[in-house]
């Protein structure tokens, strides 16, 4: 293939080759550039492509031509000792960085804690100070997630939301879970799996409740479904303002001192911290149902301690959030508003086959 050959062709050209050819963008740049890494059969049908579709010249060319680098930056949370949750919004972003990378993009990041505002707003301050072209955001503090969206609506910077959103300050798109639904579907489990009368316990594992919003939309979506259908199952809630198994679980016994639930929901990863509560108490009645394909709730799920669990492929909302950034920037190709993730549910069976 001649160099003017390989200029002609632009990264959306790039990206339809590689969906038709069922292949990774990287691979299809390999191809492009011959370089070592892919198989004869799959060069001859890349190329083959690239024929049929015979792109013309483009802007990308011009762009790489003219030097400038792109930089995107990702404010979101690290993982931690109590949920490794974020291993895979961050190993997307890693993967598409790794595919862009060659044609002008910088992505640097901005990793916060959980469970501390201040953590966040340290963050956000140090990435303000640095020239950057566009944001990947998971707001998981509102109030301080709205006054870092308000720097950037001043400097005009284009941002894209992960696993929430904050509607009120809609970005270019948004990619992740449909909340709402999310809490809704766990309540229609509940539906099929335990008695009209049961009496049924929401809980929230944060050290910001309020704050936390799509922890909230969970919690209306789940009992939204039960007024629905006018089940009449007596549903408790149960704020845990404290992270630590400690303060779980003394704030599980005292609320069972005086009340007998047949379910639990959780509205988020910490559901681990709830089945290790059950499991001490030997208690393999309650059915207890969750969030998120991470580590420490996979070997409750596998004991059956955990029934359900409820995934929304965080590796490909970070990875598609990060092309969708890049296509908009560089080729001003438009973005879907709102692209939810599917609503997986994650069973002892289908746990080892999960790809999130």
């Amino acid at each position: 293939m001649s160099a003017m050959k390989k200029q002609e062709i632009e990264l959306t050209g790039i990206k339809e080759i590689a969906r038709r050819a069922n292949v990774s963008i990287g691979t299809v740049d390999r191809v492009i550039h011959n370089r070592i890494g892919v198989s004869e059969k799959t060069k001859v049908k890349i190329n083959a492509i690239i024929e049929e579709l015979n792109y013309q010249p483009n802007i990308f060319a011009r762009r790489l031509a003219s030097k400038k680098l792109l930089k995107f930056v990702v404010l979101m949370p690290s993982s931690s000792e109590e949920t490794d949750y974020w291993e895979g919004p961050l190993d997307g972003i890693r993967q598409a960085e790794i595919e862009i990378k060659p044609y002008g993009i910088e992505v640097d990041l901005y990793l916060y804690n959980l469970n501390e505002k201040r953590s966040f707003n340290e963050q956000a301050g140090r990435l303000l100070l640095e020239e950057f072209d566009g944001v990947i955001l998971a707001p998981v503090f509102t109030e301080e997630a709205i006054k870092f969206l308000k720097r950037l609506k001043e400097r005009q910077i284009p941002y894209i939301f992960i696993n929430s959103d904050i509607p009120e300050y809609a970005g270019l798109s948004y990619f992740g879970p449909n909340l709402y639904q999310s809490g809704y579907l766990a309540a229609h489990l509940m539906k099929y799996l335990v008695d009209r009368a049961a009496p049924l316990l929401v809980v929230n594992i944060s050290k910001e409740i309020d704050n936390h919003h799509h922890l909230l939309r969970k919690e209306e979506g789940f009992k939204a479904y039960f007024e629905k259908h006018h089940l009449g199952n007596p549903i408790y809630k149960l704020d845990i303002p404290h992270t630590d198994y400690l303060s779980v679980k003394h704030a599980m016994l005292s609320f069972l001192k005086d009340h007998e639930v047949k379910a639990v929901f959780v509205t988020n990863s910490r559901v681990s911290y709830i089945a290790r509560f059950l499991k001490e108490k030997e208690d393999a009645k309650t059915l207890l149902i969750g969030f998120d394909y991470t580590k420490e709730n996979l070997v409750y799920l596998q004991d059956e301690t955990i029934d359900f669990l409820i995934c929304q492929k965080p590796r490909e909302q970070g990875y598609k959030a990060m092309i969708a950034l890049y296509q908009n920037l560089v080729h001003t190709a438009p973005v879907e508003h709102i692209n939810f993730m599917p609503i997986d549910i994650i069973t002892k069976e289908n746990a080892d086959a999960y790809v999130i």
